[in-house]
């Protein structure tokens, strides 16, 4: 196994947040009840842990993801209605080409690539 990480996240409604992450291009690939665990086939790993209450607001919850991906534009299509900048995805001046979306607890998820 290469050296990697691996992020946990609270979430206060599994099936929710599991559904959100599907849309993404995640699946589930082992189901322990109150833990799930997600891959994309192609490196991407992220751990979902019930956690009733969290965050105490949506405003509130700290964390947040950042998945490289290659095709911007075809994850961006599978997930439009949820973006939260306009005009989104674009090229920003730390050289990346993204977007944002908002998990359902509140996790800002921003999905880009490196750019020239």
């Amino acid at each position: 196994m290469n050296h990697h990480v691996v992020a946990i996240i609270p979430c206060n409604d599994l099936d929710a947040s599991e559904a959100f992450y599907q849309r993404l291009g995640f699946k589930v690939v082992s189901d322990y009840g109150e833990y799930r665990i997600l891959e994309d086939g192609r490196g991407w790993h992220l751990h979902l842990n019930y956690s009733p209450g969290w965050p105490p607001t949506i405003e509130s919850n700290p964390f947040g993801l950042y998945l490289y991906v290659d095709d911007v534009d075809a994850v961006a299509e599978q997930v439009r209605e949820l973006i939260i900048e306009e005009g989104s995805p674009n090229i920003k001046p730390w050289k990346t080409y993204e977007f944002a979306v908002s998990d359902p607890s509140g996790v800002l998820v921003r999905i880009g690539r490196m750019v020239d």
